[in-house]
């Protein structure tokens, strides 16, 4: 094979690998934002994801359902709810209800990590 050859694929190669290279990496910073507005928590052993958007908080249950709870006033504190699930709560301390069961506290509730 001729060496002019080589070296073109060599070239081609190696441009390929760095495009691959920059592909992986560092998370974005809309990510970052999400990672922010992102608390993992658990409620009775279960992991429970909530993210927190505009008016509204996204809840991912442990059996993979999702859930969309609305904000609604609250004289203290932050409340979400779509009529069959409550969310309320101050930071990090938070307490979900089910179908008008009694508020069950979220715990070790900490912002989702990013992977790096």
């Amino acid at each position: 094979m001729p060496l002019l050859l080589r070296l073109r694929r060599l070239v081609l190669l190696l441009t390929a690998l760095a495009a691959v290279a920059g592909c992986g990496g560092t998370a974005s910073k809309a990510d970052e934002e999400t990672a922010r507005n992102t608390l993992a928590c658990q409620a009775s052993g279960e992991r429970i994801v909530v993210r927190f958007e505009t008016d509204e908080a996204r809840l991912l249950m442990p059996g993979g359902e999702r859930v969309t709870l609305y904000q609604v006033p609250s004289g203290s504190g932050i409340r979400y709810t779509n009529g069959m699930m409550d969310l309320r709560g101050k930071g990090t301390d938070l307490q979900l209800a089910r179908d008008g069961s009694a508020l069950v506290p979220l715990t070790g509730c900490a912002p989702l990590a990013v992977p790096k």
